[in-house]
């Protein structure tokens, strides 16, 4: 996979899981999904990823969206 496949992979993930422990243990979760959820939205009008920097040093090749 490449970098950016990844970053939305992990993303969606991370969104996912911390919706499910929303409904099963506290609500408070949600702020996790918020904090992905922004990250997104600022790497949209940034190119800035935290994640992709990480995957780029990992050796991961780049794709359309972080090359």
């Amino acid at each position: 996979m490449r970098i950016d496949q990844l970053v939305l992979a992990v993303a969606g993930t991370v969104v996912l899981l911390s919706a499910l422990l929303a409904w099963l243990f506290s609500p408070a979760w949600l702020l996790l999904t918020a904090f992905v959820g922004l990250n997104l939205l600022q790497s949209a009008f940034t190119g800035f990823c935290p994640l992709a920097l990480i995957l780029k040093k990992m050796g991961v090749s780049p794709g359309q969206a972080f090359s």
